[in-house]
């Protein structure tokens, strides 16, 4: 009786030529490790969609008045118009951009890190999904799960608080088509998913020094991922009185807005049109290449760690 093998055959890797079977059989892996990682940390979802329902309370409450101060705006000129209607739409894009970051942030710093705690790791190499299938699965979580999720939810919570204005200026007799004509829905969710798929990009060696300070530390992995930075800082400061790594993790925070948009300088930026997004600009961006150079290089020493690590 013949047993099925789960390797590659042999005479597929002496020839160099890759077995279908086995691509889509790693990729299937790689989506289920996927969603074990979302299945195991609930917070990934659980925290943005609070985060949601605390701004559409937070709406609900300041649409008191709404009718009185939209009467208001409407005698100012088109564009202070637009910008005063857009706002708080604004802010809850910008707050669940900001949220989802942090939440990639400590779910990083735990992510190699917790299986080593409660010994998980045993059982999961245990498994056939090889370490580079798992890190990759963990830093799929920042880079696509987590922007996916932020630009859903940020849909959702924007329609809820147009169909909240528009009920409210009903009826209170003024026309909701103040809110439709100044609010440019889908062009500004494209500018929203644009700029996510930026920031996780911009932000993708971030996440890869995180998950290997998790999978390198024993514990405190915030204080290992941070205090080395800091101390590179101060150094340099103190022996050559300039602040040039201070700058550069400015740059790697912020720097991807300048590369990504074409602002109507630093005094206005805001994006008016669609023309203002500079794809091209941004992927020509030396950072940017960079930074994806480092994130691969912390992702590769990541699984050669995990590779050799055991429990806590």
């Amino acid at each position: 009786m013949s047993t099925e093998s789960n390797t590659v055959p042999e005479s597929a890797v002496n020839s160099g030529v890759t077995d279908p079977g086995c691509n889509a059989e790693k990729t299937r892996l790689l989506s289920w490790s996927v969603r074990r990682e979302v299945w195991e940390n609930r917070s990934i979802y659980i925290v943005p969609l609070i985060v949601a329902v605390v701004e559409v309370i937070g709406f609900a409450i300041s649409t008191i008045g709404l009718a009185d101060r939209r009467r208001a705006v409407l005698l100012f000129d088109p564009a202070h118009q637009r910008a005063a209607i857009e706002q708080p739409y604004d802010l809850a894009a910008m707050m669940m951009i900001f949220i989802v970051f942090i939440v990639g942030v400590f779910y990083c710093l735990d992510a190699l890190h917790g299986e080593r705690r409660d010994r998980s790791i045993l059982f999961w190499k245990s498994l056939p999904v090889s370490d580079l299938t798992t890190v990759l699965s963990k830093a799929s979580i920042p880079l696509v799960v987590l922007p996916l999720l932020a630009f859903a939810i940020t849909v959702c919570v924007q329609l809820i608080m147009l169909l909240m204005t528009s009920a409210v200026l009903l009826f209170h007799g003024v026309s909701p088509g103040t809110t439709w004509a100044h609010f440019p829905m889908f062009q500004n969710w494209l500018v929203l998913l644009y700029g996510l798929i930026a920031i996780a990009l911009w932000h993708a060696p971030i996440y890869g020094w995180l998950l290997l300070v998790s999978g390198w530390a024993r514990r405190a992995t915030f204080l290992w991922a941070v205090l080395p930075l800091i101390a590179i800082q101060i150094f340099e400061k103190i022996t050559f009185g300039t602040s040039h790594f201070a700058d550069m993790m400015n740059h790697r925070l912020f720097g991807f807005a300048s590369d990504a948009f074409n602002f109507h300088g630093h005094d206005h930026p805001t994006i008016d049109s669609l023309a203002q997004l500079t794809p091209g600009r941004y992927l020509s961006s030396p950072g940017l290449w960079i930074g994806l150079v480092f994130a691969a290089a912390f992702l590769f020493a990541a699984v050669r760690l995990r590779r050799y690590r055991g429990p806590l």
